[in-house]
């Protein structure tokens, strides 16, 4: 392996004066060991010269230890922005419902255990694989080039479900802007209702005593006979609520299915372009600017779950919702039933947005020894306790419904639109000041559907960032604006009469299979392929050393436990597949044909780019074969580099960190990668042959451009190689 310097700086002509390979490490560094006391003084603001470029993105700061592509104001800004990013709409509308379907306060025991076993290890994965790699979740797969389509299906789903996901933030825009009046237009029948709009249960028919004989008659002739039903025997009309109502007729402006497309609803579409000017405004400087917007996005819906809580708990009937939901009703015996934790894993898979490529894309952007394991812990258990909570605020009013409108809690539980657009709005309508609840309500769905949608657009802004760091350097705003402006178009058809029956069909395809079949790829190719103990590896660079104590769980769940869980999941998803429906609509047989289409187009790059990476790759599959690790070795002698940079410091306890600034993807497998990330201690005489190295994994010659980094605590240094690496 040979390393040529090939820029120019004070310090790197001054590391390239002549020095035989004889003189070593300690000859080179008795050259250059003994600098003058200026040149000590200015070694730290020489650092600046010792960078390949010092042009800078624009959301970058002379504090970023990444000045290509910048990293996080703060710690808080990338931990609210995680938090924002996994706790979103799923934890409010959906968890609740899984919770007393599932035999209530029972369900939290596979829920617990699905997220210790396959929800947080590939969230740690994930966080680590970002962070370690500086990049987003395309480029990431240079460490494996062969599944980097994993990379672009990740964010071709992200950008089908940004469409409809803005969407739904705009219902909530909509209903925010309905709340500012003094009586909530859903809160009776009024002119836009039809005759089965109707806030109680009507009476068809029943069972009653005439003559001494029992007959079944209509209510109208129960009552003019003034006879009286027979418990037990009432037959109820089809009514619908008034909210039921608002929501297909006048909000949606609903169709009679998919076919019929109809016109696009004027003040939804003009809610879409206002979330997306929202989003583009958080967005438009990068982490810089939505880390700062995610302090008030992320915390405030808290205060509200915390105020609807409290106004809640003290109403009638909450009591009877909260046991529903996690009391006297949870049934231990539901555990028997393979269902509930199938429902378990999935909630858990999808509620912590693992495999969507924003994970990798949000800690891309940390510094390099950022405590990613304390990072993941703390976000995965905030987001579980958070639809914990949520759970105890939605049913404590949807109780309260069940008491006024005498109905048992399971006939007003709904989950997913109908909890969000239907029977809370309901139940907020009972309560006093109802403007006012139906505010708070509304604008926390709003405020949980932006963190979300943040992270998902910087999943895209991330990639094209990789692609092109030199357009995003000068056109960042540009871009984003321009990037939010297509996906506003394409998102028009989900704001026509027919629009929710699109948003249904995206989210029952690309939400669900592809994410699944891209997750299975990513951890069987990072711990089977790339390796499962050299990724741990590149994590305790990050971290520290840990016990083999420590990493027993996640090597346990890593290669066995969380593949086989993500596989059961897939297979039992296919077994189980039904056509989408909305309601009692179903969907033509060509919607569910866009439907597969859709998900055949984000899953399609996986195999084509594999395939297309070993047709450019010389040589054949036989001739690919693994290299065993070799140390660099260089007529300019490495590590005299090294040791020449620690003869700066006069404090001999100095440490030094080394890495390189990204992978090689130049290998037909698993990629030809320099690995120099490790800590020197200065002034060491000994350097293990396992501390500086090159894995390499293809027979084929290849010539690359690479930067090498060393810095301390005062100090940066950076040179760039030309590394011919040649099998040996």
């Amino acid at each position: 392996m040979v390393f040529n310097p090939l820029v120019s700086s004070p310090l790197r002509r001054l590391l390239r004066q002549e020095c035989s390979v004889e003189q070593g490490a300690i000859g080179l560094a008795a050259q250059l060991a003994v600098p003058t006391l200026p040149w000590r003084l200015q070694l730290p603001r020489l650092a600046k010269d010792f960078n390949l470029t010092n042009e800078k993105d624009a959301h970058s700061s002379d504090s970023d230890e990444n000045a290509e592509r910048g990293n996080w104001s703060s710690k808080g800004d990338y931990l609210l922005s995680m938090v924002g990013y996994a706790v979103g709409l799923g934890n409010v509308w959906r968890f609740p419902y899984l919770t007393y379907q599932n035999g209530g306060g029972a369900f939290l025991i596979p829920y617990t255990l699905m997220l210790a076993l396959a929800g947080l290890p590939l969230f740690f994965m994930e966080c680590s694989l970002g962070q370690f790699a500086s990049l987003g979740p395309v480029s990431v797969w240079r460490i494996l080039p062969l599944f980097q389509g994993v990379g672009i299906t990740m964010v071709i789903i992200s950008a089908f479900v940004t469409i409809y996901y803005n969407v739904i933030i705009a219902y909530a825009l909509y209903y925010l802007f309905a709340s500012f009046q003094k009586v909530l237009p859903w809160s009776d029948c009024f002119s836009w209702a039809d005759e089965f709009c109707s806030k109680t249960r009507i009476v068809n028919d029943c069972n009653a005593t005439l003559g001494g004989e029992i007959i079944r008659a209509n209510f109208s002739v129960i009552t003019s006979h003034n006879l009286t039903c027979i418990n037990g025997t009432i037959n109820y009309k089809p009514v619908q609520f008034p909210s039921e109502q608002y929501w297909n007729k006048v909000a949606l402006q609903r169709s009679s299915g998919l076919d019929e497309t109809g016109r696009i609803v004027w003040y939804l579409a003009l809610c879409l372009l206002l979330s997306w000017i929202i989003v583009a405004a958080a967005l438009f400087k990068g982490i810089k600017s939505s880390g700062k917007v995610v302090y008030f996005t992320a915390l405030f819906p808290y205060v509200i779950l915390l105020i609807l809580l409290v106004r809640g708990a003290t109403l009638e009937g909450a009591l009877d919702g909260i046991e529903y939901y996690i009391g006297r009703q949870s049934n231990i015996t539901k555990l028997m039933e393979a269902e509930v934790w199938k429902d378990a894993a999935t909630q858990i898979f999808y509620s912590l947005s693992v495999a969507w490529g924003g994970l990798v894309a949000l800690s891309s952007y940390n510094k390099f020894h950022n405590n990613c394991y304390s990072d993941a812990i703390l976000v995965c258990v905030t987001n579980c306790v958070t639809s914990v909570f949520a759970g105890f605020a939605i049913f404590s009013i949807l109780g309260h419904m069940a008491f006024v409108s005498e109905r048992p809690v399971s006939e007003v539980v709904d989950s997913g639109f109908d909890l969000a657009f239907v029977a809370y709005p309901e139940a907020l309508s009972k309560l006093p000041v109802s403007p006012l609840w139906s505010f708070l309500f509304f604008f926390m769905l709003l405020l949980l559907g932006l963190d979300s949608q943040f992270a998902s657009i910087e999943t895209l802004t991330t990639t094209i960032q990789d692609i092109s760091p030199k357009v995003m350097k000068k056109l960042r705003v540009p871009v984003t604006l321009g990037l939010c402006a297509v996906l506003f178009l394409l998102g028009l058809i989900c704001v026509t009469q027919a629009g929710i029956y699109w948003v249904n069909l995206i989210d029952h395809f690309c939400a669900g299979w592809g994410i699944l079949i891209s997750a299975v790829l990513e951890i069987i190719g990072i711990v089977y392929i790339y390796g499962g103990n050299r990724f741990i590896e590149d994590i305790e660079m990050m971290i520290g050393k840990k016990s083999c104590l420590f990493w027993m769980w996640w090597r346990v769940c890593w290669f066995f436990v969380t593949p086989a869980l993500l596989m059961a999941i897939l297979i039992w998803s296919l077994i189980t597949f039904s056509r989408p429906t909305y309601g009692s609509v179903s969907y033509p047989n060509w919607g569910t044909a866009v439907g597969w289409c859709m998900i055949i187009f984000c899953v399609i790059w996986i195999p084509i780019v594999a395939i297309v990476k070993i047709l450019k790759a010389e040589g054949s599959l036989v001739e690919v074969r693994e290299k065993k690790p070799t140390l660099i070795t260089s007529n300019l002698n490495f590590f005299g580099i090294i040791r020449t940079i620690c003869a700066f410091f006069s404090d001999t306890s100095t440490t030094l960190t080394c890495f390189s600034t990204g992978f090689l993807d130049q290998n037909i497998i698993s990629g030809s990668y320099i690995k120099v990330a490790s800590i020197l201690p200065c002034f060491d005489e000994k350097i293990k042959s396992n501390s500086l190295g090159v894995h390499t994994y293809t027979p084929f010659k290849r010539d690359f451009f690479h930067q090498f980094c060393c810095y301390s605590s005062s100090f940066k240094f950076c040179e760039e190689f030309l590394l011919l690496s040649i099998p040996i």
